[in-house]
């Protein structure tokens, strides 16, 4: 009986990947991703998306980053409740990940109802802090490089992806057919972690391709983050605040990183630090987790919680001061694309005003408040109302932790064979296509793009 993989995610967009594999009535659900960006992918998140959740055996979570897990809760409201199968650092990270996910669509749902622009009434979030439990009910953590047997019968094996902390490659072994799943793959020179792991053979790989058409700066010593040390440097002289939107999970921990070297190597001035994120507080405590160590560059952790004044803002109250900080700072906030959480109110706040600035810190996905900041936006809408953009926007791009097209090329050399097929996914239309032309020259495979929702035999 044929293997079959179903693409009902991250086909044409970086978002809201989900692959399942289905096998002699079994199916294996290989990351439960939201979709972020553009209405019209965001939209997909009220359509079920994979058909008959209470069919599907098994989840498998490459890592926590919301476009990889943070559908989870919808599929449970849905019927799902079979086991989801993480790596330790995984399942460490995933409560705080869902938890903060279904406060904020919960949140943006009540504030959309008492504003009255909602479409819908009464306005409703996606998912509740409920279904995050009955999730978190389900995890079963599962140690690198160990096969796991699966309740639908398929063969699970996770590889240290060098990502985020806990991110996996997945390589799953069903009906005498083998599919490695890439999930997000991180850079040999991460900051806080180790180097990810060379891939295991597989017949089919599903590889992703958010930088497959560009490559990444590289620099080091006195250059590294020379971007954001100009941005402050120039704030702080104009009297002005520095707001950095950060992923409350890696991000954050490499941005504070890079401040407290930038500040002990003279390039900035001493001034407070804020982290407006008790998600991002909360990653930095796994993080510190003594039994996670092994994925972990112990120096940086060190250096890490060297930094000092660094103030936390843990309640509703701390974080709206921020909004008037007073004083010159910088603001380190969740989310990293600005979608939602607590940096939505500080960029209303912040960007009418030339003295302050934005810092970009990582990829800013189609249709993002990021992208628009990203893309010169003079305007900005922000909780149901534009604001004027004065504020000084800069990217350092010297922060992203995805690998790029040399290193996703590089990451496809270490296979011990060439794959029959390399399915290309998670990449907007010009990186997928980018990445597909360097492929067929360097690899003996057939490369595809697959559509959403297309069906293959493996």
């Amino acid at each position: 009986m044929s293997v079959i993989l179903s693409f009902a995610g991250a086909a044409g967009t970086v978002t809201g990947s989900k692959f399942v594999v289905e096998h002699a009535g079994s199916r294996t659900l290989v990351d439960a991703g939201l979709y972020q960006g553009e209405r019209s992918w965001r939209r997909l998140n009220w359509e079920h998306a994979i058909g008959h959740p209470e069919t599907v055996d098994d989840v498998v979570l490459t890592h926590t980053h919301l476009d990889h897990c943070g559908y989870l809760p919808a599929l449970v409201r849905q019927g799902l409740h079979g086991p989801v199968w993480a790596s330790a650092g995984t399942a460490g990270l995933l409560p705080i990940v869902l938890r903060d996910s279904a406060h904020l669509l919960e949140e943006e749902a009540a504030y959309a109802q008492a504003a009255g622009y909602s479409k819908h009434d009464p306005a409703l979030p996606l998912y509740t802090a409920a279904d995050v439990e009955r999730v978190l009910d389900l995890v079963r953590p599962v140690p690198f490089a160990t096969a796991q047997h699966t309740a639908g019968g398929a063969t699970v094996t996770l590889h240290r992806a060098g990502h985020v902390l806990g991110s996996a490659s997945v390589h799953v072994m069903v009906g005498g057919r083998s599919v490695l799943f890439s999930g997000d793959l991180g850079r040999p020179t991460h900051p806080l972690l180790l180097p990810r792991e060379d891939p295991p053979a597989a017949d089919v790989v599903v590889l992703e391709s958010t930088y497959g058409d560009r490559l990444h700066p590289h620099s080091a010593g006195s250059d590294q983050h020379e971007p954001l040390a100009a941005a402050i440097r120039r704030t702080i002289g104009r009297g002005g605040s520095v707001l950095i939107p950060a992923f409350a999970v890696d991000r954050t921990e490499l941005v504070l990183l890079a401040l407290a070297r930038l500040r002990a190597q003279g390039r900035i001035p001493s001034v407070p630090v804020h982290v407006d994120s008790p998600m991002a507080l909360a990653a930095l405590e796994v993080y510190q987790r003594p039994d996670l160590a092994p994925e972990m560059r112990p120096d940086a952790i060190a250096e890490l919680l060297e930094m000092t004044d660094v103030h936390e803002a843990r309640t509703a109250d701390e974080s709206r001061r921020l909004n008037t900080p007073g004083t010159p700072c910088i603001i380190v906030s969740a989310s990293g694309m600005a979608t939602g959480g607590r940096v939505v109110h500080h960029l209303a706040s912040l960007l009418p005003h030339a003295r302050n600035a934005v810092v970009l810190t990582g990829y800013q996905a189609v249709g993002t408040r990021g992208r628009s900041l990203q893309d010169g936006a003079r305007e900005l809408k922000v909780l149901g109302q534009y604001v004027r953009v004065r504020a000084e926007v800069v990217v350092d791009d010297t922060f992203s932790v995805h690998a790029d097209a040399d290193e996703l090329v590089s990451w496809l050399d270490r296979l011990p064979r060439p794959p029959e097929v390399v399915y290309l996914v998670h990449g907007e239309p010009a990186a997928r296509d980018a990445l597909a032309h360097r492929v067929r020259e360097h690899l003996d495979c057939a490369v595809a793009l697959p559509r959403l929702g297309e069906r293959v035999v493996l």
